[in-house]
């Protein structure tokens, strides 16, 4: 059974990616509250053995980092990925969501959508959730970077993925990380013909 790494998912209560089904789900975070299977700083990921996994999976965590601490937590996630494996990252689009509050003429207390746990300011993407962040008191839900889909590919390929794949909408990035070329079968899982190999440039 393959197994993947849910880095900074918080609970295993939320769903992760179809593609996953059948695999062994190994939840990872700093906070001991959601019961992960490893209490861990994505920092420090490289202290975790090597090749383990075949899969990392990283939902809207990797702007919870300074930039520079980003590059160390996509080391580390080169480090306990199998050779084969791949890292399968989502982080807020910060040049949609740029466009966007140009073209809607927004403020950043303006309301940019709704979503299930109530209405999302253009602030709450920029910089975190506010209401969590008052009302947890855990500073590790604020945002301390961000990635547009040309910066997200920069840091991925300069930090041990060679091999991205990305796509982008409804104000997100998502990138497919490899260290080697995919496989045919991997590639077919994970639909990846209907991507192109992207580019910075």
């Amino acid at each position: 059974m393959p197994t993947f790494l849910n880095v900074g998912g918080n609970s295993k209560k939320i769903p992760v990616p179809p593609f996953y089904a059948g695999w062994e789900h190994v939840l990872l975070d700093i906070d001991p509250r959601g019961n992960p299977d490893v209490v861990c700083d994505a920092r420090t990921l490289d202290t975790l053995p090597a090749a383990t996994y075949d899969s990392v999976y990283c939902s809207h965590n990797l702007e919870h980092y300074f930039h520079h601490e980003a590059r160390q937590v996509l080391k580390g996630f080169a480090h306990v990925l199998k050779p084969d494996g791949f890292a399968f990252i989502r982080v807020p689009d910060m040049h949609e969501l740029m466009a966007t509050v140009v073209e809607r003429k927004l403020d950043i207390d303006d309301v940019l959508y709704q979503s299930p746990a109530g209405p999302i300011l253009v602030r709450d993407v920029i910089y975190g959730y506010g209401v969590e962040i008052e009302r947890s008191g855990n500073p590790y839900y604020a945002h301390k970077t961000g990635f547009t889909k040309a910066s997200l590919i920069r840091i991925l390929r300069a930090n041990g993925f060679p091999i991205v794949f990305t796509g982008t909408g409804q104000l997100e990035v998502q990138a497919y990380a490899f260290k080697q070329p995919p496989s045919v079968a991997m590639a077919q899982q994970l639909r990846l013909p209907g991507h192109l190999p992207a580019t910075a440039g």
